[in-house]
């Protein structure tokens, strides 16, 4: 592994962590890591969201496409 690694100790109802088990398909701690990433990802989105609206950008999306 050595990866910069933080083991923790988590206690949650049994449950909870069976149905995030049946939705991962995979362990525990992929289960755990999988959820602390969805959560991550909700929070960057939710900013992304603030900034609706708010951002101007040079190019037309005409030209974005045209540019692929």
């Amino acid at each position: 592994m050595g990866e910069n690694l933080r083991k923790i100790t988590i206690e949650v109802p049994p449950e909870l962590l069976a149905k995030a088990q049946l939705a991962t398909g995979s362990g525990v701690t992929q289960t755990v890591r999988a959820g602390l990433q969805f959560l991550a990802a909700s929070h960057a989105y939710e900013g992304l969201l603030r900034l609706r609206g708010k951002v101007r950008f040079i190019r037309t999306a005409a030209e974005l496409r045209h540019d692929r």
